[in-house]
């Protein structure tokens, strides 16, 4: 027996969801989001998260958004239309970054970097 409120989670949460991804900017928003789609349903973002938990659909249609609103980041900061530092903060949750990686080479070996240790000299007391 579950405690709390029962689910709002229905199929047409589902197809109101979808219909979000198709009509985000009509409803005044730049990319789609899950605060967006939550503020479109009138839930929080976590129960979305635990629908998406639940619910295998709906959690395609949540992997649905986060492609559309990368597509779009993407496409918008090549074109300039957003501001590049948003489009850069919002891309790390895409799992983008631009960090530099280097690798370092010493007469043809490969230098790996190894973690600094502290040794403390244990004391006669």
């Amino acid at each position: 027996m579950s405690a709390g409120r029962p689910t709002k989670y229905s199929e047409e949460m589902l197809t109101r969801s979808v219909e979000y991804i198709n009509t985000y900017q009509e409803q005044g928003d730049a990319i789609p989001s899950a605060a967006g789609l939550a503020g479109f349903l009138g839930v929080s973002k976590r129960v979305l998260y635990d629908w998406a938990e639940r619910h295998s659909k709906f959690l395609h249609m949540l992997e649905t958004l986060n492609s559309v609103q990368e597509r779009r980041l993407l496409s918008s900061g090549l074109t300039s239309e957003f501001n590049s530092t948003i489009v850069k903060l919002v891309l790390s949750k895409h799992g983008y970054s631009d960090k530099i990686e280097q690798d370092v080479t010493v007469h043809d070996y490969k230098v790996i970097p190894a973690e600094l240790t502290t040794l403390h000299e244990e004391s006669d007391d």
